[in-house]
């Protein structure tokens, strides 16, 4: 709360630089509910700010902190592509959908499948 009233007078500004990239976001914290299944959080920009945020439980326990950013991208997906479609229905063409990973691991395993899978990732059938 202290925060929150010290900086009433600030003035948050978004803008979309463009209109035809969508850049998101996403990542995953391996296992932080009691029930040992991971969270997802996720943030879209077109320019300055976030315009979209994603937080949610994720509904599968997963193995591996690689696992659970697989799980978290499965579940932006929904989000991402529906933004992509709001705003061609809006009269823009969408012509990228960027997510960005943190994850070496993750990002391999989405690039080239199985190939790049190590020993903990044996399970995955992507």
């Amino acid at each position: 709360m202290y925060y929150l009233n010290g900086t009433k007078g600030m003035h948050l500004t978004l803008s979309a630089k463009d209109l035809r990239t969508f850049k998101w976001y996403i990542d995953a914290s391996f296992p932080v509910h009691p029930d040992f299944r991971s969270h997802t959080g996720g943030v879209l920009t077109m320019g300055e700010g976030g315009l979209q945020i994603i937080s949610k439980k994720q509904k599968l326990n997963s193995q591996s902190s690689t696992e659970a950013k697989l799980i978290g991208v499965d579940d932006a997906a929904t989000q991402i592509l529906w933004t992509k479609l709001f705003v061609e229905a809006q009269g823009y063409p969408g012509e990228e959908n960027i997510p960005y990973l943190d994850n070496k691991s993750s990002i391999l395993s989405e690039e080239n499948g199985h190939d790049s899978a190590g020993k903990q990732s044996r399970a995955l059938n992507i």
